[in-house]
């Protein structure tokens, strides 16, 4: 996965490239698909979301231009495989889900693996985690509509970057933003919609 689908397409950040490595991805989606775990696709992982193919991970990681010192913000934990690539490549990750169930399957599967530099949230992830705030860089992994909600760009801290798909009518492109609102278009993206509010 490393060398065919992550170095040949471009990453090159060494930290990013070492916790792909390492991250058992297979852990991560359900029973019946870890034999597809690596494959360079996205996989359901229940409740209408997905785990994202690995090149998009690596790269969402990549744009926050980690040293291992920052506290992380990620919004859409899904299976928990972000938070874990993130965690090694920071100091510490708050990660928000909006579905219970996904919540707390990421957080024991975290806890397994030993990743204790992860706290995992059930919430509303738009609002961020203001009594954690502010972050050095914030990884939204659900389609913003127009821009990022205000909430999560007062969180960051100077310097600091979003990073995230957002939507324009029909066209989604991942994009950086700076805590002025300042957008860097990267690549042309699909996600599942950012969505207010919790789930049970």
């Amino acid at each position: 996965m490393v060398e065919q689908q992550l170095r040949r397409r471009g990453i090159e950040d060494q930290r990013v490239l070492a916790a792909m490595a390492t991250v058992p991805r297979e852990r991560f989606v359900p029973e019946e698909l870890r034999h597809r775990a690596y494959r360079d696709g996205a996989l359901a992982i229940g409740a209408g979301q997905t785990i994202s193919q690995p090149w998009i991970v690596a790269f969402m990681t990549a744009q926050l231009g980690l040293d291992g010192d920052e506290r992380v913000l990620e919004v859409g934990t899904g299976s928990g495989y972000g938070a874990a690539v993130l965690s090694r490549c920071c100091r510490e990750v708050v990660t928000i889900e909006r579905h219970r169930s996904l919540a707390e399957r990421a957080r024991r599967v975290l806890a397994e693996l030993g990743y204790d530099n992860v706290e995992v949230r059930h919430g509303d992830g738009a609002l961020g985690a203001p009594d954690r705030a502010p972050f050095d860089g914030i990884a939204v992994t659900a389609a913003m509509s127009g821009a990022p909600p205000q909430a999560l760009l007062d969180q960051l801290a100077p310097g600091g970057v979003l990073v995230g798909p957002v939507r324009h009518g029909e066209r989604e492109v991942l994009a950086r933003f700076h805590e002025d609102g300042r957008m860097e278009p990267l690549v042309p993206v699909r996600f599942v919609p950012l969505l207010r509010g919790e789930e049970e």
